[in-house]
């Protein structure tokens, strides 16, 4: 066998996930946790409730015919999964194509104790650490494989896997660059609220980067560079710089530059791209993180990639991150008892990409397309896009575009898969249309008061495409807009600058009259309640917060606590608010009062 043979076997492996299947077809009787014994605890209870009388003999009735046919095409299955289980790998995709399979009526439990028939089987692969599974804190064999393919498929020197989501990524970054107590790390303002929790956990001073704010649209994007050199210059002894990228709208720039400033300086390149773990991976998408010069990234491949939700990825580069004190750290924030299912989703997720490549996507592309084909027919969704790409009119099917466009200071790169629309006639607003499409059967990713988004993926397909184009033509008819429309935000670079854009995303407040804070201390030792006061929102202008205010989604904090509180802050509270927008970490989660600190 040549190396290029080998390097594919290698590629369609998924060591995690043939592991659990060995065990599931080993039959072994389970003396370990966890308690429900490989779904076991549900099958005494099978037609067993006074709910269930009725439907006891049809499932008694199917039982048998499933056991005989299972049986019949399961035997050699099962042994081999036993060699499987002693270490000989099997590419078999056992029992997805059992007719028996379909015997389970869901019906059968609807009100029953008992789980659906596809729930029972997931837990047969539902394991713990045993000979056989390896240890995600102490990887010696499958868990170790699957983390190495994976750096290779994402271009890393090492991957974690994560069962957290990029939330414990984030966190053990942080905590190991904050390697001493009130340690300056430079900071992107607009993060994840779990980059504010890891600067707490750190006990960090975290010096704040304005964003880069899109002049069309009014979206923030992330840092320029010219924020960053300053940022670097006046601390240089920052333990490294933390950046998002993209935000939540698929929006991004070159992070190159800025990896070349940051490794002048000495310090690593923190990436939390938990909506671009797909980048990279054709030629139509942004350029990923790693390839730009990131020392440390964080995706969530349960979020663009094809895992299971709280699956992610750490993947790590070059010598500026204390690799060692990494992994003490990811044993600190992430369980010692990982889901093994959510393990095995982002093996196979890895093995999807190694395996077809740039073809993974073709599919999820060409339904974006054929959707923005279709919204060229309805003029009234505008699409929003950079000012030098022409508004509506996507690439013909099959044809490759770059995915960066030069001439864009802080906005150079778009995802294709994170469409943006919005009501051109103001008649609704984001979550007013986001209501809409709910109601026709198609559920967004989220919405602020004018942007709807659309996250499309490798998963999409083009009858999603379809099915979404008829819900708006819907929603058009029965939301008529008057005859003379007010003017919304225009889409030109010229209309941007006659008639500058209302800041519209959860999170948009060009705060400060520098770029660059000065260093805010960040700590575990909560404020006091004897402390604090709770005022109308309206009166907590010039007052510290006692407690954070997070829009969710995207999750991104308006205010932290210790935060002085501006009039600018409270109007975006307000309208939020009024928009019908959802908080966490704030105690009156319909954001009529905030709770603050007593002396101003």
């Amino acid at each position: 066998m040549n190396e290029n043979d080998k390097s594919k076997v290698g590629k369609e492996k998924a060591p995690i996930y043939e592991a659990l299947l060995a065990y599931r077809h080993s039959k072994q009787r389970s003396f370990h946790v966890p308690g429900h014994k490989n779904g076991q605890v549900y099958h005494q209870w099978i037609g067993h409730t006074k709910q269930d009388t009725e439907r006891k003999q049809k499932w008694t009735g199917t039982f048998a015919e499933k056991k005989r046919v299972t049986e019949t095409g399961q035997k050699r299955e099962h042994e081999q999964g036993k060699a499987v289980f002693t270490g000989v790998n099997s590419m078999n995709p056992v029992d997805e194509q059992n007719p028996a399979g379909r015997l389970y009526d869901a019906d059968c439990f609807q009100n029953s104790v008992v789980p659906v028939r596809a729930y029972l089987e997931m837990m047969e692969m539902d394991v713990t650490e045993i000979t056989g599974t390896d240890d995600l804190h102490h990887p010696e064999g499958v868990i170790r494989e699957a983390q190495e393919l994976a750096a290779d498929c994402f271009g890393a020197e090492e991957s974690f896997f994560l069962v957290g989501g990029s939330t414990a990524g984030n966190l053990s970054l942080l905590l190991t660059v904050c390697d001493e107590p009130e340690s300056i790390v430079l900071v992107q303002r607009n993060v994840h609220k779990s980059v504010i929790h890891g600067l707490m956990l750190g006990g960090a001073r975290a010096v704040f980067l304005e964003p880069w704010v899109d002049p069309v649209s009014g979206l923030a994007v992330m840092p320029s560079v010219e924020t960053v050199q300053a940022a670097v210059q006046k601390y240089p002894e920052a333990k490294g710089l933390f950046v998002t990228l993209p935000n939540y709208y698929g929006m991004g720039a070159d992070l190159t530059p800025i990896a070349e400033i940051c490794h002048e300086a000495g310090m690593p390149l923190l990436v939390d791209e938990a909506h671009g773990a797909h980048y990279g991976q054709h030629s139509e998408l942004p350029a990923s993180a790693l390839s730009c010069g990131a020392d440390g990234v964080v995706q969530s491949t349960h979020k663009m990639l094809a895992a299971f939700t709280m699956g992610a990825m750490l993947h790590v580069r070059g010598p500026r991150l204390n690799r060692s004190l990494l992994r003490q750290r990811l044993a600190m924030v992430q369980s010692s008892s990982p889901s093994y299912p959510v393990m095995a989703s982002l093996d196979l997720s890895r093995r999807l990409l190694h395996v077809h490549g740039a073809e993974a996507f073709t599919a999820g592309l060409a339904a974006v397309k054929a959707f923005k084909r279709g919204l060229a027919e309805l003029p009234r969704f505008q699409l929003l896009q950079p000012a030098d790409v022409p508004l509506q009119q996507g690439p013909p099917c099959g044809h490759e575009v770059p995915a960066a466009m030069p001439g864009r200071a802080g906005y150079t790169a778009q995802d294709p898969f994170k469409v943006v629309i919005y009501d051109d006639t103001g008649v609704l607003s984001g979550y007013g249309l986001q209501q809409q499409l709910e109601a026709c059967g198609c559920v967004p990713e989220m919405s602020d008061e004018r942007n709807v988004v659309l996250l499309f993926s490798l998963g999409s397909t083009l009858q999603d495409a379809e099915q979404l184009l008829e819900a708006l033509r819907h929603i058009h008819e029965d939301n008529m807009p008057p005859e003379h429309p007010l003017p919304l935000i225009g889409s030109a670079q010229s209309v941007a600058e006659n008639n500058p854009p209302k800041y519209v995303s959860t999170w948009n407040i060009k705060e400060q009259n520098s770029a660059v804070s000065e260093p805010v201390v960040f700590s575990l030792q909560p404020i006091k309640e004897t402390d604090t006061i709770e005022l109308p929102i309206e009166d907590s202008a010039g007052y510290r917060a006692a407690e954070m205010v997070i829009p969710y989604p995207p999750g991104i904090p308006l205010l932290y606590p210790g935060e002085r509180i501006s009039s600018k802050v409270v109007a975006r509270i307000r309208t939020l608010r009024e928009e019908g927008a959802r908080f966490h970490g704030i105690s009156d989660h319909i954001a009529r009062t905030l709770k603050v600190m007593e002396q101003r």
